[in-house]
């Protein structure tokens, strides 16, 4: 398995780590097989989005803050309930195809960190296999 450090600005905030995930998979050494981009945190998440236009990237954070606002008389006490719901939403793995090595992605595809209760230093981890 391999980690590494994301660290983020801003309280929402969404960070292309395709060029991380890519290296993380070849040195995990499978050729052929499946890889698994996972983030342990419970106010983090990992998606598969556009990575041409960073307009995408922007609506999709207005978009979470409109469906699930920062205030919202939440019962959690510690203020990032809404960080909580964004990150169930949007998950936190993604389950990729390797292929010679490397991750395959659609051409205008890319692998996102979201922040939703930053900023912070976060762990992704990325285990490839050879098995389904």
């Amino acid at each position: 398995m391999q980690e590494f450090r994301v660290r983020t600005g801003s309280r929402t905030q969404l960070i292309d780590i395709t060029g991380k995930v890519c290296d993380a998979a070849e040195k995990e050494g499978i050729e052929d097989g499946l890889c698994v981009v996972f983030c342990p945190h419970t106010t983090a998440a990992i998606t598969i989005q556009e990575n041409a236009d960073p307009d995408v990237v922007a609506d999709l954070l207005k978009e979470l803050s409109q469906i699930v606002p920062f205030e919202d008389g939440y019962r959690h006490t510690e203020g990032n309930s809404a960080a909580h719901i964004k990150s169930s939403i949007v998950g936190c793995s993604e389950v990729l195809v390797i292929e010679g090595g490397q991750p395959v992605l659609g051409t205008w595809q890319g692998i996102y960190f979201c922040e939703f209760d930053g900023p912070r230093s976060r762990r992704v981890l990325v285990k490839s296999s050879t098995t389904c």
